[in-house]
Formats: structure tokens, C-alpha cells, sequence
């Protein structure tokens, strides 16, 4: 089984680039507090890199 990831937005959008605000989308989150889980691989760990100061990142097994 791959290794995910629980991520939840805690900051809100506004004011934040476009490409950020793509990167969030693409993660699958839209509200603030919402949390995923993503499958740990390259794209989603750039993504989750780019916009680390609006994200709280759990590691699951």
C-alpha cells in the first residue's frame, strides 16, 4: 500500500497567487479546515511544497 499524506487547509486564499491557488485546488481541497488524503508521489509533494505555509501535513502509513 502507498504511503499518504492527510493534509488540511488552515489559511485562507485571498491574496495568494494564481498558482497557489491551482495547487490547492489540485489537491483537492476548496474550504478552509477541509481535510484529504493524497498518495505521496513527486507532483503531490511539489504541490504541497509550494504552498506549505497554508497546510497542515500529516503522514500516514
Amino acid at each position: 500500500m502507498a504511503k499518504t499524506f492527510k493534509v488540511k487547509l488552515k489559511r485562507s486564499m485571498i491574496g495568494k497567487t494564481q498558482r497557489q491557488k491551482d495547487a490547492v485546488r489540485c489537491l483537492g481541497l476548496r474550504k478552509i479546515g477541509q481535510e484529504v488524503s493524497v498518495v505521496d508521489n513527486p507532483a503531490t509533494r511539489g504541490q504541497i511544497f509550494k504552498i506549505q505555509h497554508m497546510l497542515d501535513v500529516k503522514v500516514e502509513k
